[in-house]
């Protein structure tokens, strides 16, 4: 290797950024590259200055960016294994030029300048090259460098290969028709990084993106998976990719980002873009943050080593690459008496080994001469192949198996036509770089066509800062976007260093999740991820986590006192087994025994003038009515089903039809009776001795048809009743139709009215031939019972309901025989001097 130019001697150290090319190394072919190893600090300088470089002038600021070098390093492997390969540009030595790249058009313009002219001097549209060897360029460490320099290179014709980010702008050919990228495509990167937030629950994040379009890119894409998965950016902020920018505008975005609330930080931008907040000032306290770097920014890259306290714990999507076999050797067994005319190894030695500076002795001693790299820290070089160099030493293996394809094309032609062997021109490389496809040493597939390349794939890093100043890499997970679903990522959160003094995964929400039982409620004005808890309404559960909605419980169950379960109903209906049910029914029993036993009393009396008063069948046919009213009440108890429920409402209907028909019978005879005595009264044709039965038979037989079509048109049915009592399932019979029920009582209660109507005029006839007072007051009872039935039916649900039914059956029916037999039972039995027909002649 040499140094352009007489001036530099070995034995000096250079200012490496004044030199170009920094090193060469002759071949038949020469690759001009392009890399960023060390940065220059931001001056003023402007116009025909920035061209001259005058021997006597001070060595300008300079920063070494140590971890670059490895770059430089894989270009060297990869040209010696190239000039090695007996089959790969057989008799043909590929040399290079190496140029140091700056983040200003100036500097990339004048090195541009300085590869096409060969000279020292940049001079536009001439060359000092007696034989130009130049085939391509390796470069574009950035989009902006690459269309920096693809502006000047695609006037000749030059290819130009970038190694950087993929960028979608750069594949435009019309814009760009000689620029060709070989790295992966990054399209699948802000999915991978939003599936890293779903992951651990992290939906309150900052964004850090570089200020150019693959920023904007990248930030449209990540905010439209977050919106997806229900992440919110707390900030976003850009950085300027030009140094002179950003100290021209003085903008202090680090004390933003480091008082932030917000706990990850996600940030976007190759490691050269991202200067500026590499080289800014960290607090020296500790600051709990997670970041979350992407493929192309090297967290561990920094000017001081002591500063890596402030990415500890930092995750970073590396490319998953192959290993090339023998470059992990190459690294470790490289030094500088290996290659004692390479001034920028000289240079990167003195650097990264801390060299002392000695300025007194010219022929400086290199420290540490038989080290390794291995021992540096990671901050200064790491023996692990990045991903850049893993593209570099891609792309230098592309120009050579596109120049050997060419070679193997002008052999066979000039072994046809016997032509003379020309040295091929730059601009023919086009057309066979363009179809270059290989599979290099680490076994991948390379292709330079951009349509034909596959997504890249990522390993999730973890990185660690100890407190002793060591550091390292480790891999925790890894993101390959074409798997299948549930294999695409993974990872392995024991084996991640989150901090030094607590393991716990970092929580990174605006607001803390809503438990079980409670739902989400959006504060007005706040991104989504910003809410209230609320608890559940009633009657709804939440089962899970940060739910926007409760839902209800099934119809089988209802909700625990937590709103976060539902636990199953109590099935319930009026057991005959419970107390009330039994009291009912007991009730029910003995009512119309006594009923019966008034019955027999009549029976067994009924030659008595007392009996024989009122109508013996009208009493009889009465008292076997309440007999049946006492006992459809037990239709109502027990659990409900096809038949019961259909008999409930209709034997109901009927036999109290049948009893209140009886009584109006009754009242009519009474009435009919005294008023038919008086000579002449047209009433007396209506004295018939069947006139009772007849109204009784078609009272209860209007209320049977119209029984009959209730349950032909909508029946009574069994229902379960979920909603009446909380915690409850009610089993109870559903009257089909509100109307045709409440038709049968009317038609009950116009009987009722009737008779108590007819009574009331007979209440001041003869006492001892009629029960006019007794059947009113008993028809008083009966319709105050009812209309009380009324209201408190309808106010009450469940069980409750059946009750006030059974009691209003049992009410009535009760009074009833209580008001009209009793006393007459009372006199049978206990004043039998007073049931006599002389008694009643007397009287």
């Amino acid at each position: 290797m040499q140094l352009p130019g007489s001036e530099h001697r070995m034995g000096n150290l250079p200012c490496f950024h004044q030199i170009n090319p920094i090193v060469s190394q002759d071949g038949d072919l020469v690759i001009g590259i392009f890399l960023s190893l060390f940065s220059v600090e931001v001056n003023s300088v402007i116009g025909a200055e920035l061209f001259e470089s005058p021997p006597n002038k001070a060595c300008k600021p300079y920063q070494w960016l140590h971890k670059n070098y490895q770059q430089a390093l894989a270009l060297l492997f990869a040209i010696e294994e190239i000039n090695r390969d007996p089959n790969l540009l057989a008799n043909i030595s590929l040399g290079f030029q190496l140029y140091n790249t700056y983040h200003s058009d100036e500097r990339t313009l004048e090195s541009s300048l300085r590869w096409l002219s060969g000279q020292g001097q940049p001079i536009p549209n001439y060359s000092c090259r007696k034989q130009d060897k130049s085939v391509a360029v390796i470069g574009g460490v950035t989009s902006a460098l690459s269309v920096q320099m693809g502006t000047i290179l695609d006037l000749y014709k030059f290819p130009q290969i970038s190694y950087g980010p993929f960028d979608s702008i750069l594949s435009d050919k019309v814009q760009f028709p000689s620029l060709y990228q070989m790295a992966p495509k990054d399209t699948s990167l802000p999915r991978g990084v939003v599936h890293l937030m779903v992951y651990f629950e992290w939906n309150w994040i900052g964004l850090i993106v570089s200020d150019d379009m693959r920023g904007e890119n990248f930030l449209w894409e990540i905010r439209g998976e977050m919106v997806k998965k229900g992440v919110c950016a707390s900030f976003t902020e850009k950085i300027s990719v030009s140094e002179r920018t950003h100290m021209e505008s003085h903008d202090t975005f680090m004390p933003r980002i480091m008082t932030s609330s917000v706990k990850v930080i996600v940030i976007h931008g190759d490691t050269d873009s991202l200067m500026i907040l590499r080289h800014s000032q960290f607090p020296i306290f500790q600051i709990e943050k997670v970041w979350i770097a992407t493929s192309h920014w090297d967290i561990t890259m920094r000017p001081l080593h002591s500063q890596g306290h402030a990415f500890h714990g930092a995750l970073t999507f590396s490319y998953l690459t192959g290993e090339i076999p023998g470059f992990k050797t190459f690294l470790k067994t490289i030094t500088p008496s290996k290659y004692p005319d390479d001034a920028l190894l000289r240079g990167f030695w003195l650097s990264a080994f801390r060299c002392p500076d000695q300025p007194e002795y010219p022929q400086q001693q290199i420290c540490s001469p038989n080290a390794s790299l291995e021992i540096l820290p990671l901050c200064s070089f790491d023996v692990i192949m990045s991903g850049f160099s893993y593209t570099i030493y891609n792309t230098v293996y592309a120009v050579a198996w596109a120049l050997h394809e060419i070679y193997a094309r002008k052999s066979e032609k000039r072994s046809i036509e016997n032509e003379e062997y020309l040295e091929p021109y730059s601009w023919q490389l086009h057309s066979f770089l363009k179809k270059t496809q290989f599979i290099n040493n680490a076994g991948d597939q390379v292709f330079v066509d951009e349509k034909r390349r596959s997504e890249a794939q990522y390993a999730i890093m973890n990185y660690v800062f100890l407190p002793n100043e060591t550091d390292a890499l480790v891999k925790v997970g890894q993101f390959v976007p074409k798997a299948q679903v549930g294999q695409d990522f993974t990872i392995c959160v024991d084996a991640i260093l989150w901090d030094w003094w607590d393991s716990k995964i970092p929580c990174a929400v605006c607001s803390d999740s809503c438990g079980p039982g409670f739902r989400k409620t959006p504060l007005e004005g706040q991104p989504i991820c910003c809410f209230d808890c609320s608890p559940c309404p009633e009657g709804e559960i939440s089962t899970q986590k940060d739910v926007e909605h409760c839902t209800k419980c099934p119809e089988d169950k209802y909700p625990d006192k937590q709103r976060d379960g539902c636990l199953p109903k109590v099935v319930t209906f009026l057991n005959v087994k419970e107390p009330l049910g039994m009291t009912l029914a007991f009730v029910a029993v003995s009512l119309s025994l006594l009923t019966a036993l008034v019955l027999g009393v009549f029976v067994k009396f009924q030659e008595t003038p007392i009996v024989k008063a009122n109508n013996r069948t009208l009493s009889y046919t009465l008292l076997i009515s309440l007999i049946f009213c006492f006992l459809c009440s037990l239709l109502f108890i027990g659990h409900p089903n096809t038949v019961t429920c259909l008999l409930q409402q209709t034997v109901f209907g009927v036999v109290f039809t049948m009893a209140v028909s009886s009584l109006l019978a009754k009242t009519i005879i009474v009435l009919l009776a005294f008023k038919g005595i008086r000579p002449g009264s047209r009433i007396h044709m209506f004295m018939h001795p069947r006139m009772a039965v007849y109204v009784v038979l078609i009272c209860s037989g209007l209320q049977v048809i119209f029984c009959g079509i209730w349950l032909g048109t909508s029946p009574p049915f069994p229902e379960a009743d979920t909603h009446s009592q909380y915690g409850h399932i009610i089993l109870k019979c559903n009257e089909g139709s509100a109307f045709a029920f409440y038709c049968v009582l009317g038609y009950i209660a116009l009987l009722a009215l009737g008779s108590f109507i007819v009574a009331f005029l007979a209440r001041n006839l003869p006492d001892t031939f009629n029960e006019a007072k007794f059947i009113t007051f008993s028809m008083l009872v009966f319709c105050s019972v009812w209309a009380s039935f009324l209201p408190t039916y309808q106010s009450t649900k469940g069980k409750a309901m059946v009750t006030v039914e059974i009691f209003s059956i049992l009410a009535s029916s009760a009074g009833l025989l209580g008001c009209i037999f009793i006393p007459k039972c009372y006199v049978i039995l206990l004043k039998s001097d007073r049931n006599t027909q002389g008694q009643i002649k007397n009287k």
